[in-house]
């Protein structure tokens, strides 16, 4: 039967209906996908940037924490008593001294722990050395921060302590010896707890990973310890050996990575619960730094934008999202430019402060030089005043073997003068002659006392000329007679070449050998054989004055600091500890070195060094 035009209308209209409901099915499908995936999308992108801003202010947070006491373990290199206990780990005082050192550097500066180890990786001294747990006479050779410290000079290491069973952040740095040798190692413990409960007050869950994969600190406490995949048997058995986790199963966590948005961005889940990991490596540590966000609040949004897009056309919905994102695309072009306005004016009025700043530097530079100028003067001053005092020091002690020297000339006068009176009542001008011939000697020799002593005993600033080493040795050879015959001392003196000179002041050398002279005789007062030898010699262009005795020798002690201002091994009463350091102090003076050191066979033995003067008998 043929269909009526009527009834072909309505068919057509039909199929066009339909077809227009198919089309806008699909057109509300289309919206709803486009809605829930932009949704979906730019919900976990808005999600990875509040993320990532957490995760600046958190891992900046941690990483000053961990830099914050990178300065304490080479801190300790500079103290010498630690260093000293390095060397004697079994003296008790020295032990104690720095225990206590320890503690006030550690309480000063916070941190959990602070201890030092020998070679061996035994901890000899700590901060908390009278606590239990304390690390003292602990073996700690096997923790890594240990080992690295006495191979590349230095470690980091987190793990748990293993005498207190907390957990902490280890930093280590070798105390040299020298020559590349370690003495030992410097550690300091670091305690991020507190970091950890922050991190609970935060949004998400925050974790940190070490370079196993295993998370050792977290805002979630059933996290910690546990690796995010099963730990090859090799690592496990480099954790037996170290020990980083203490007693904990290390189980791993259901950790199952899904989707990968960015490098530093991924879905993932653990359990029945998905998150998004936002990940950032820490740059004090071989660490990353992990935010997880659960995404259920966002596929719900995204969800909702579905059901809501699919009310729209998809184009007003596109429509919308185009002028949405011009709007956002201007204002963040104004924010910007006023951003660079901002900086560019705020660096403006910075470079016009520090100018400022640089002039009163500049300033105050200069007052300081001239005051330091000021105080360089007073200081050369107070020093020769100071040689001046131990010149007059000396010439007190000498002053007892003078008044020996000067009486026996002075008697001998008296009976000459006295033979002489009585020669000229029997006329015998001939013997009168003679015994004044003989006072005119005598009178020779007390001068030449005298000058002695008022050579040594004057306060000279001479230049420097070449003068007799031989005759110096003399001239203070002289001066200690009296105490070399009082000692029962033998004196051998030795000059190659015999008119050897060196650069020097006559008066102020002739006191440094008399005050090395005075020191060995005291030196060799309890000796059974006591000899004194002086040798001068040129040794590599330099000449060189030796002073040996046969006395005991200089302590070890005492050795170090023989020549710092009041040191002395002499009875109280019986010397400054001044002679020593003035003497080196003249000999620096003259551009030459004094030094001391132990003979082998018994005694002690002064150096001196001078520059040679070169004579004409030595040049011929």
């Amino acid at each position: 039967m043929p269909q009526r035009p009527g009834e072909r209308t309505a068919r057509f209209m039909t199929v066009r209906a339909m077809l227009g409901w198919g089309v806008a099915l699909a057109l509300i499908a289309a919206a709803a996908w486009i809605g829930h995936a932009i949704a979906a999308r730019s919900g976990l992108e808005r999600l990875r940037e509040a993320a990532q801003h957490r995760l600046d202010v958190v891992a900046a947070g941690l990483d000053n924490e961990l830099a914050r006491f990178e300065y304490l373990p080479s801190l300790l290199e500079m103290s010498p008593n630690v260093v000293k206990l390095l060397d004697a780990p079994a003296n008790p005082q020295l032990r104690a001294e720095v225990n206590r050192y320890l503690r006030g550097v550690n309480a000063t500066a916070g941190a959990d722990m602070l201890y030092v180890l020998d070679r061996s990786g035994t901890a000899v001294a700590a901060a908390d050395w009278d606590q239990p747990g304390t690390p003292v006479g602990q073996d700690l050779s096997f923790r890594p921060y240990v080992q690295d410290a006495l191979t590349h000079g230095r470690g980091r290491f987190y793990g748990v302590g293993i005498t207190s069973g907390r957990p902490g952040y280890y930093l280590s740095f070798a105390l040299p010896r020298g020559q590349g040798q370690q003495r030992g190692v410097a550690a300091v413990k670091v305690s991020l707890e507190e970091a950890e409960r922050a991190w609970s007050k935060l949004p998400g869950n925050v974790l940190v990973a070490d370079e196993r994969g295993v998370i050792i600190l977290s805002s979630r406490a059933d996290w910690k310890f546990r690796p995010m995949a099963a730990l090859a048997p090799q690592v496990l058995a480099d954790i037996s050996r170290t020990r980083p986790y203490g007693n904990a199963d290390l189980a791993a966590l259901d950790w199952r990575v899904g989707e990968r948005l960015s490098a530093d961005a991924e879905l993932v889940s653990i359990g029945s619960t998905a998150y998004l990991a936002s990940a950032r490596a820490l740059s004090q540590a071989r660490w990353r730094l992990m935010l997880l966000d659960e995404v259920a609040p966002v596929r719900a949004g995204a969800r909702n934008l579905a059901i809501t897009a699919a009310l729209a056309t998809a184009v007003l919905l596109l429509l919308a999202i185009t002028l949405w994102q011009r709007q956002r695309a201007m204002r963040q072009q104004l924010a910007s430019r006023a951003a660079l306005q901002a900086a560019h004016d705020g660096l403006e009025s910075k470079v016009v402060a520090r100018t400022d700043e640089l002039r009163s530097a500049n300033a105050l530079l200069a007052d300081e030089v001239e005051a330091r100028k000021a105080i360089e003067s007073d200081l050369r001053a107070t020093q020769n005043e100071l040689v001046h005092a131990g010149k007059m020091a000396a010439f007190g002690q000498m002053s007892a073997g003078m008044v020996h020297e000067l009486n026996q000339p002075l008697a001998a006068m008296r009976t000459l003068s006295d033979n002489a009176c009585v020669l000229l009542d029997q006329d015998r001008l001939g013997d009168v002659r003679g015994n004044l011939q003989r006072i005119a000697y005598l009178v020779d020799r007390l001068g030449r006392l005298t000058y002695q002593l008022k050579a040594f005993a004057h306060k000279a600033d001479a230049p420097h000329v070449p003068v007799p080493v031989r005759q110096i040795i003399a001239n203070a050879q002289f001066l200690v007679s009296h105490r070399l015959r009082e000692h029962g001392v033998e004196l051998e003196v030795q000059v190659q070449p015999p008119t050897l000179a060196a650069l020097a002041d006559e008066a102020r050398l002739e006191q440094v050998l008399v005050n090395l002279l005075g020191n060995a005789i005291d030196a060799m007062d309890a000796s059974p054989a006591r000899c004194l030898r002086v040798a001068a010699t040129v040794a590599d262009a330099r000449c060189v004055i030796t002073i040996s005795d046969t006395g005991p020798g200089i302590r070890a002690d005492i050795l170090p600091r023989l020549f710092e201002p009041f040191t002395t091994t002499k009875p109280a009463g019986a010397g400054l500890g001044l002679g020593l350091m003035i003497s080196a102090h003249i000999v620096r003076e003259f551009g030459g070195s004094l030094r001391a050191s132990n003979l082998e066979a018994g005694g002690a033995r002064f150096e001196i060094e001078l520059a040679h003067a070169a004579t004409t008998e030595e040049s011929a």
